[in-house]
């Protein structure tokens, strides 16, 4: 399906069904938000990546406006809806001064989709390593690729093929790689400050017989 979409850049990838809390400062954002508040309609946030707008980003909602300055400043919250893919930038759009686009928006992410056993295991490992509690959860009506993308240690150019990506599955099996390579590098840094937390203690160590 194809629309029109305000957009507005930013240097972070946006999930669907992930919430998002803006500070809106900018004449040109405050005009975009604002036309979304009294049009009732969405608008689109692409990655901006190393000093270039990327082709792919998120629709978004916005859910409410939490502080409306007396400058025009807000403070709103927002949440991910889906993916889409920009095929026409307008920058100003006509008669406004923020961007805009025709988009090609794709599916609706699935909803709690199975979990790779494997990954479950890894995100445990992961944050047992890191001794914080791990609170993701499967039931959630997000998909856990989306869910734990941003605390698992990807760069964001990581975080943007992981965007692109139109099934769960490849999702998943994109960050179960990743934690292949994270997790080892870990565990030999927990067995490095291991070491160094013994190092001066006495230690009892069995006799070797030779």
């Amino acid at each position: 399906m194809q629309k029109f979409l305000p957009l507005f850049p930013l240097n972070l990838v946006v999930f669907p069904l992930e919430d998002l809390n803006l500070h809106i400062f900018e004449p040109r954002y405050r005009q975009l938000i604002k036309d979304a508040i009294q049009q009732d309609s969405t608008f689109g946030i692409p990655a901006f990546i190393d000093g270039k707008m990327q082709g792919f980003g998120t629709e978004v909602k916005i859910t409410s406006v939490y502080k409306a300055y007396d400058d025009g400043r807000m403070d709103i919250k927002t949440q991910g809806v889906r993916v889409f893919r920009i095929l026409d930038f307008q920058n100003p759009v006509a008669g406004k001064l923020y961007a805009g686009g025709e988009v090609e928006v794709l599916k609706d992410p699935e909803i709690t989709p199975p979990v790779l056993p494997q990954l479950l295991e890894q995100i445990n490992d992961l944050y047992a390593l890191l001794g914080e509690d791990n609170k993701f959860n499967i039931q959630k009506p997000q998909p856990y690729s989306f869910q734990i993308a941003h605390k698992i240690g990807l760069s964001i150019e990581k975080e943007y093929e992981l965007l692109k990506m139109p099934t769960e599955a490849e999702r998943q099996a994109y960050i179960s790689k990743h934690l292949e390579k994270v997790l080892p590098v870990l565990q030999e840094l927990e067995r490095t400050k291991e070491r160094i937390r013994m190092n001066g203690h006495f230690k009892n160590l069995d006799p070797l017989n030779f």
